[in-house]
């Protein structure tokens, strides 16, 4: 296995049990510090960083960039440019969803009907989100739109 696959598939098990906290213990001291502090972001920001120096100055597509969608496919037609993608989605996916458990929790969303929320986000970030948003709207406990609309 490849420096990269390995990379690849730690990031993949280091973020598991961040969402299991989420989804299993939301309130639990351990997820408040792991999960909705800066610990799991600045250490996949870590990982990102490093991937992105060595995409662009080492191992990455010379010709690649984020003006055009060709610049754009060749920057993910390498092993560290997908690595580096796909740290960049489990990052904020992660920290989406790590907003949305704290913002649930404020506003007394009730943890049950915040699963799928936690669990479609991991899965397609901002699936998730999104139905974070209408679940906020349907339980009257605050959709942006709502409070805008009413200032």
């Amino acid at each position: 296995m490849s420096d990269l696959n390995f990379a690849f598939n730690l990031v993949n098990i280091c973020v598991m049990p961040a969402w299991a906290m989420l989804i299993i213990l939301p309130k639990w001291r351990v997820t408040k510090t792991l999960v909705h502090s800066m610990l799991y972001p600045l250490a996949l920001g870590g990982v990102y960083t490093i991937g992105l120096f060595l995409s662009i100055f080492g191992m990455g597509a010379a010709d690649g960039g984020f003006t055009t969608i060709e610049g754009v496919r060749a920057l993910f037609s390498t092993d560290i440019g997908i690595l580096v993608g796909w740290v960049h989605y489990l990052l904020f996916d992660l920290f989406v969803g790590a907003w949305m458990a704290r913002d649930a929790q404020r506003r007394g969303v009730g943890h049950g009907w915040l699963i799928p929320c936690l669990l479609l986000t991991y899965m397609a970030g901002p699936f998730g989100l999104l139905l974070y948003a209408i679940l906020r709207a349907a339980t009257t406990k605050g959709g942006w739109f709502l409070q805008e609309a009413r200032a």
